[in-house]
């Protein structure tokens, strides 16, 4: 018996992308940042060792290898869900959405302040 949809029997491999919640991802960002301050004052054992639960959640959450890496991950996406919702949010009759004042948008969907 088999499963799925091949007919053929042959499997495609599937990509799958799993896009993390903007809060959760803040709220990492924000975590990330309070203990490396905390390190940075003093505070050494307990913080270490929570930095680095955040460090590896914040890598695994953001599909990375380095927290670098997640941390750029983590800020283009936030900056991407901004531009989106900015672009997206409607105030004229048709529903149509409208551009935020003082900004033109390119093909690309940024936002360009002239």
């Amino acid at each position: 018996m088999r499963y799925g949809c091949d007919s053929n029997g042959e499997r495609e491999d599937l990509t799958v992308l799993v896009v993390p919640d903007a809060k959760v991802v803040r709220r990492l960002l924000t975590r990330y940042a309070s203990l490396q301050i905390a390190l940075a004052e003093g505070e050494r054992r307990e913080s270490a060792r929570e930095l680095e639960d955040v460090s590896y959640t914040l890598c695994i959450t953001m599909g990375t290898q380095n927290v670098h890496a997640a941390i750029a991950a983590a800020d283009s996406l936030l900056v991407a869900r901004v531009r989106r919702s900015s672009v997206q949010e409607s105030d004229s009759e048709d529903g149509l959405p409208t551009v935020p004042s003082g900004c033109s948008v390119p093909v690309d969907g940024s936002c360009v302040t002239p």
